[in-house]
């Protein structure tokens, strides 16, 4: 055997060790549901079924669960990223290094067949329930706000059209509230109104929603003036910074918006069972995912009572369905509601028509931005 062929054989022999060790511990490690560094929910092992292999939805949920629960999947995409920006590349994972320090993640061909999917279970569940009032918000994230800050010969497709497209398709059955419309005026004010690297929008973008929906309803909205404005962190580096790893990127603020008038509210987690008389977890100011500050993070369902003097009282209960774009809105609505009802689909199983009537509700908010409502199959649940 020559010397090439024992080098040749010493590279194969490293990578298929390699591989054998990754496969070790792919299988070895445990199963994580949730991402506390990137916010968001990780792929399930794949349900084997004939019908889920017919439609290929087993092999794409099977790609994506090894995906995301690669060993040691965060460090790969660190070096993956200093590797790329030595290279000069202005993308690593999905997201772009945009202009004025902000990071945008890919929005890209999206599949209108699933928002008319979507919409269309919305608009049949709005139509089983004549006798409630239901509003819908949609919200852009900060790649279709924008698109002129991604870096040069990116590309975005336009989430205006696909919330026009959305509000179509719902056809007049519920209030349409598009984010467009109540943020595009602050858009270019010296207030951001996004992270730049997060996919939320900032506690400033979120009064401004508030103060949208207030009107809608025929309330209200109360001024800034009405609320103490803290900055509770100045080194929040959120989703889009996680997943890309790119490197120089300017921590965001975090603000809190508290009544000056002091209310006395109760939340109560169904998923455990405990309770606190805070809107707000300050713990996680410590953690990497500094965004849950707002409501403790996700859950399935929780409730929000409020103690709220009678001439104050705009509305008794509300349910909201939403994404996490609720979380920093939510506690602006407790100066005008008695009892929020917050349910998140991605994890209640429950028949959410049963629950409203249980608990009195006539009244509904789903609360979705453009990206995760494209993604959010979970609504196909409604009519269940």
């Amino acid at each position: 055997m020559n010397k090439d062929q024992r080098s040749d054989r010493m590279l194969v022999g490293g990578f298929v060790s390699a591989l054998l060790v990754a496969a070790v511990l792919f299988l070895a490690l445990p199963t994580q549901t949730f991402s506390e560094t990137e916010n968001r929910v990780l792929q399930r092992p794949p349900e084997l079924s004939w019908s889920h292999i017919w439609n290929k939805q087993f092999s794409q949920e099977a790609e994506a669960f090894v995906t995301d629960h690669f060993p040691m999947r965060t460090s790969w995409v660190r070096l993956k990223s200093e590797i790329e920006q030595l290279r000069l590349q202005q993308e690593n994972n999905g997201i772009y290094k945009g202009k004025v320090g902000y990071l945008f993640e890919k929005f890209e061909q999206p599949d209108l067949a699933k928002a008319k999917a979507y919409a269309e279970a919305v608009r049949s569940w709005a139509e089983m329930h004549p006798e409630m009032n239901m509003s819908f918000m949609l919200a852009p994230t900060s790649i279709g706000m924008y698109p002129e800050r991604l870096p040069w010969l990116a590309s975005a497709d336009s989430q205006l059209e696909v919330n026009a497209f959305v509000k179509e398709q719902l056809q007049g059955k519920l209030a349409f509230l598009n984010g467009f419309d109540f943020l595009r005026d602050a858009a270019d004010g010296d207030r951001p109104i996004y992270y730049r690297t997060d996919h939320h929008w900032t506690t400033y973008g979120a009064y401004l929603a508030y103060a949208a929906y207030a009107k809608q309803m025929g309330w209200e909205p109360l001024p800034e003036s009405a609320f103490n404005i803290e900055t509770v962190s100045d080194s929040f580096l959120g989703s889009y910074h996680t997943r890309s790893q790119f490197s120089g990127v300017k921590p965001d603020s975090i603000e809190a918006y508290t009544p000056k008038k002091p209310l006395r509210t109760t939340v109560s987690i169904a998923d455990d069972g405990t309770t606190s008389e805070s809107l707000y977890d300050s713990s996680f100011l410590a953690k990497k995912d500094q965004y849950s500050y707002f409501l403790g993070g996700v859950h399935a369902l929780m409730t929000i009572k409020t103690e709220l003097p009678a001439d104050d009282v705009q509305l008794d209960k509300l349910l909201v369905i939403k994404d996490s774009y609720a979380h920093s809105m939510l506690p602006f609505l407790t100066s005008h509601v008695q009892e929020l009802h917050v349910i998140d689909m991605r994890y209640y199983n429950g028949n959410i028509g049963q629950y409203m009537k249980d608990n009195g509700i006539q009244q509904v908010l789903f609360l979705f931005n453009t990206t995760t409502f494209l993604e959010s199959s979970e609504l196909l649940k409604l009519g269940a």
